[in-house]
């Protein structure tokens, strides 16, 4: 695709997990071979230093095939290629069409990192035509998390009873460009005093998490929570469970079995993620605060051990009021990533 910069600077680019040799052909048509953008997470993880904010970019030798941007992209085959480099990062701060691919690469579900060439003015016409590129605006990319959160509406309610809760609704949220979704469970009696708005509502933000919540998995304590959220939120007369579609800290299913996978190879759940580039935790809150503002609430008592959680949602200006604590015992499968969250992520057990 192209990104561009209000029409004065623009990019090819690919996502660096999708790369084929056809994409590298065509990108050195352009003008490449051009660069490999990862993240400062990723650079760190191979001991690239980190002169430039935001992303790093490293120079493609000449004729270098898929399997080498994919061998510094992804982690998964750091035990296959472990010498990797000497690299000679550029010192110069890449341009912010540059950057934009990185994220949108992890927008999208992908390794945040991508091959990229500048393109001149002159030429990205006849570019765009030739090889049926779409065109994204840097712009547009750096502001969907917040478009998407500000264009979240409030789609349909239908009653769903539940095993450990009968009175039960889920309303569906989706934004203007069709999705994600989220969605939101509101438990007990809706004309009782347990769901008045503007609150305070007892409420769980939970975060999506396919192993856990719909297969039990024992790697993490995610179906013990939803489910003894529901519970709970039904022993104290009613309240609303958010359900976000923000898988594996928000850096989606993919990645997350990919972080499980360096997990075997003796990495913690945080360390995990940043090996592949991200953050430690990509979640957004935003969102979450949109869906109760929607549902009229302003108020919550938050079911979490997360004090993250309550300052985002704050910050998001939704009053928290109370935190309640929200634990369950560990298992042997689990026991290490619970002790990370503690350790590492101030999570509160």
């Amino acid at each position: 695709m192209l990104i561009r910069d209000s029409g004065r600077l623009a990019s090819l680019a690919a996502a660096a997990e999708t790369t084929e040799a056809d994409t590298l052909d065509g990108i050195s048509a352009c003008g490449g071979p051009g660069w490999l953008l990862i993240t400062h997470d990723r650079a760190a993880t191979l001991k690239i230093p980190l002169y430039t904010e935001e992303a790093i970019a490293l120079p493609l030798p000449l004729n270098s095939g898929a399997e080498y941007v994919r061998a510094i992209a992804d982690p998964a085959t750091d035990l296959d290629y472990p010498l990797k480099g000497p690299f000679n990062p550029g010192r110069s701060q890449p341009d912010v069409t540059a950057v934009a691919a990185v994220k949108l690469a992890k927008l999208s579900g992908l390794l945040p990192a991508a091959v990229v060439v500048p393109i001149a003015v002159r030429e990205r016409e006849q570019a765009v035509n030739e090889m049926l590129l779409t065109v994204v605006e840097v712009s547009d990319i750096n502001g969907y998390p917040d478009l998407a959160a500000e264009t979240l509406r409030l789609l349909l309610r239908a009653r769903v009873p539940l095993k450990s809760a009968e009175r039960a609704e889920i309303a569906a949220f989706r934004p203007a460009d069709g999705g994600p979704e989220h969605y939101a469970i509101l438990i007990g009696d809706k004309s009782g005093p347990a769901l008045a708005p503007p609150g305070p509502v007892l409420t769980r933000v939970h975060s999506e998490c396919f192993t856990g919540d719909l297969l039990s998995s024992l790697k993490c304590d995610c179906g013990d929570q939803l489910r003894g959220a529901i519970s709970a939120i039904e022993a104290g007369g009613g309240g609303v469970l958010l359900y976000l579609a923000q898988e594996g800290r928000g850096i989606g299913l993919m990645n997350k079995l990919r972080a499980y996978r360096l997990q075997d190879e003796g990495f913690d759940t945080l360390e995990a993620n940043t090996r592949l580039g991200f953050a430690e935790d990509e979640r957004l809150y935003d969102i979450a605060a949109k869906m109760l503002q929607l549902l009229g609430y302003r108020k919550v008592r938050l079911l979490t051990n997360n004090p993250q959680k309550v300052a985002a949602l704050r910050q998001a200006g939704i009053d928290v009021t109370e935190r309640v604590s929200h634990s369950f015992p560990d298992n042997a499968h689990n026991r290490e990533y619970l002790r990370t969250k503690a350790l590492k992520a101030g999570h509160l057990f």
